[in-house]
Parts: C-alpha cells; sequence; structure tokens
C-alpha cells in the first residue's frame, strides 16, 4: 500500500477511526507497536458491529498484531481535515493508549506488518538519557530561531521566541543567522556543548512536536520542504527529525509520550509495564526509558520507600556479575488511589 502522508480517507463512507499507542518497554527501551513497516499505529474505522469505542480499538489491536491488549485508556479526539471519506466530510479519529507487559511484548507472535519500534526512533529530541542531544543545540534550535526571524510582526517573532524558550528548556535566545550562540547571557558555546537555562520538562513532548510542525521542519507538515530546496536546513535533515509517519500518527504517540510521563510523577503505571518481578535497579531504569532523562539513585529508592510501593519478593535475581540483586513487587493488595496523589518522580541528577 502505497500512501502520502496526507490522503482521502479510503474507508467508505464513515467519519470515525480509532488508533492505538501501545506501549513496552523491553530491554530498558521505550518502544510502541506499529504496523505498514513502522509507518502507521494499529488503526481502523468504528463498525456498527463494534459495542464501544474500546471494542473497535481490542479488535483491529488484535486483527493487526495479535497482541493481547491489558490496561487501556482513551486519549485524544483528533480531526484529521487532510483526510475526507468520500461524501466530504473531515475524518475523527480516537486514540487509545495501552500498556503491554515486556515478556507479552517478548514472547507474544506478531503478525508479519505489525513491529514493535523504539518511540525515541520517531522523537530523537526527546532522548536525554546522555543529556542534552547535540541535535537540538546544533540543528533544531538554528532552524526553530530561523522560523522565529520569519515572523510577519515583532510581536509574533517575541512569542514565538519564548515559546521556543519554554518548550525546549532554553533562555536568552540569541537570534544569530547561520551560527549557533549559547543562550545563557553573554556566553559562546561550542558544537558539542548544551545549552543551560529554563528547565527541559519531559513532558512536553507534544509541544516541541507541534512546533516543529508549525515551522514545517517536519515531513508531515503540509508546508515542509525537503532540505535542497529549503536553504535553511542541512542536507542530512531527516536524520536529526526521526521518522516520519502517516496520517496524525506521530502526533497520536506524541500525545502518548507526555500523557504517560505527565502520569507516571502520581500514579504508578510504570507497574502496567514491569513484569511480574523485577529489581530495583531494573525499574528505575525502565522509567527512565519512559522520561528520557536520568533520575537520582538515592532519591528514587527514599520514594519507592515512603510510598511503599513496592515489596520484596525473598528471592534474588540470578546476577553473572557482582552481587545478586533483590527482587521485588508491586503491592497489589495495596488501594491505588491511597498512595498515588503525592508520589513524584525524583529529581534528575
Amino acid at each position: 500500500m502505497t500512501l502520502s502522508y496526507s490522503h482521502a480517507h479510503q474507508q467508505g463512507s464513515g467519519t470515525t477511526e480509532v488508533v492505538a499507542v501501545l506501549v513496552a518497554i523491553t530491554d530498558h527501551t521505550a518502544r510502541v507497536l506499529t504496523v505498514d513497516q513502522g509507518k502507521l499505529l494499529p488503526n481502523g474505522p468504528l463498525m456498527p458491529l463494534h459495542r464501544s469505542l474500546q471494542a473497535g480499538v481490542r479488535q483491529w489491536v488484535e486483527e493487526q498484531t495479535q497482541q493481547p491488549l491489558g490496561y487501556l485508556e482513551q486519549l485524544y479526539t483528533f480531526v484529521d481535515t487532510n483526510r475526507r471519506n468520500i461524501d466530504g466530510h473531515a475524518l475523527v479519529y480516537v486514540s487509545y493508549l495501552g500498556l503491554v507487559q515486556e515478556q507479552e511484548a517478548q514472547t507474544q507472535p506478531l503478525q508479519s506488518q505489525a513491529l514493535w519500534r523504539d518511540w525515541y526512533d520517531y522523537f530523537p529530541w526527546e532522548n536525554h538519557l546522555d543529556g542534552m542531544p547535540s541535535m537540538i543545540v546544533d540543528f533544531i534550535v538554528p532552524a526553530l530561531l530561523d522560523w522565529v526571524d520569519k515572523a510577519k510582526d515583532t510581536v509574533t517573532q517575541q512569542r514565538r521566541r519564548q515559546r521556543v524558550e519554554l518548550c525546549w528548556g532554553l533562555t536568552e535566545l540569541m537570534l544569530t543567522s547561520g551560527e549557533s550562540k549559547d543562550i545563557n547571557a553573554g556566553s559562546e558555546t561550542t558544537s558539542d556543548s548544551t545549552y543551560e537555562g529554563k528547565e527541559w520538562v519531559a513532558e512536553h513532548v507534544l509541544l516541541r512536536y507541534e512546533m516543529l510542525y508549525e515551522a514545517g521542519l517536519i515531513p508531515e507538515a503540509p508546508t515542509y520542504l525537503p532540505s535542497p530546496q529549503k536553504n535553511s536546513l542541512p542536507a542530512d535533515w531527516s536524520q536529526f527529525i526521526g521518522v516520519p509517519m502517516y496520517y496524525d500518527h506521530r502526533r497520536v504517540i506524541a500525545t502518548a509520550i507526555s500523557r504517560l510521563r505527565a502520569k507516571i510523577e502520581y500514579r504508578p503505571l510504570i507497574f502496567g509495564l514491569m513484569p511480574d518481578v523485577f529489581t530495583l535497579s531494573q525499574l528505575q531504569q525502565s522509567v527512565e526509558a519512559l522520561s528520557g532523562v536520568r533520575l537520582h539513585k538515592q532519591n528514587f529508592r527514599r520514594l519507592l520507600d515512603s510510598q511503599n510501593l513496592v515489596i520484596e519478593t525473598g528471592r534474588s535475581s540470578s546476577a553473572q556479575r557482582g552481587r545478586p540483586a533483590k527482587l521485588y513487587r508491586f503491592r497489589h493488595d495495596i488501594e491505588l488511589q491511597s498512595l498515588l496523589m503525592d508520589s513524584k518522580l525524583p529529581k534528575r541528577k
């Protein structure tokens, strides 16, 4: 099937689709389940035989991937004005977020078209596990500053600049054509340095994606032009901007990542992604995979102790090197809502 990133609805006269973002963590990597060689999420039209939206999601996921579903919640409803049915009506699709445990993601046989993909393949700028990626400093911020500079008036320029600062964790942006400069007052930066300034807010994934879309810097945007036609972008721009998807499916993933990153700060959704037993290091690495930032080990463990979220199993892992680590499980017997409201992730290092 050959599709453009925006094309007419092929399913007939229906106006509603459902789409699912299934998330798993395997080998400490956050992944999403895709179809059509990673260009689409599991999706399909809402049919009269579906008794509910969720029933439609479960049917299409099962048919297209064979992946069983556990935890599922509704994300957001989108209107795709670029896609219309045969009667000319814009398509509405309702997105869902599902969590899959590691064992199920590793052992469940999938349909040939289904593929688990690292979600940072689609959003490489969101991976700060090794610090702020150099692509932000060297490529993305200069391209956004060029977009700021092209605003029609000074008021719009100022607003765009403030949005860039807030979304990308930067301060005192200096509009400089063709040259990357430090956003800190008066100091210069080299290509391998990182910006310091406002705090990087991990859950602003959707805001950052939509800014790149608005600026025409990603292939899904109607104003996007390949780098040979757009002199402000380097020839290898596609290497920095992530894998594109059909329709608005990458935007749906951005919505899911934002939701997960926000909710793990006050609800233990991480346990819907963990195996039945795990070490504390495995748990921390899984939270880091979702948040995209490193967490302080001692603070993380004090948090677990204070919230009474886990319990020892009395067993240890069979580590090949070093001392075996204690194995834990989630305290299923605790009423979730009583322990969630004050739970916070510890600050990064």
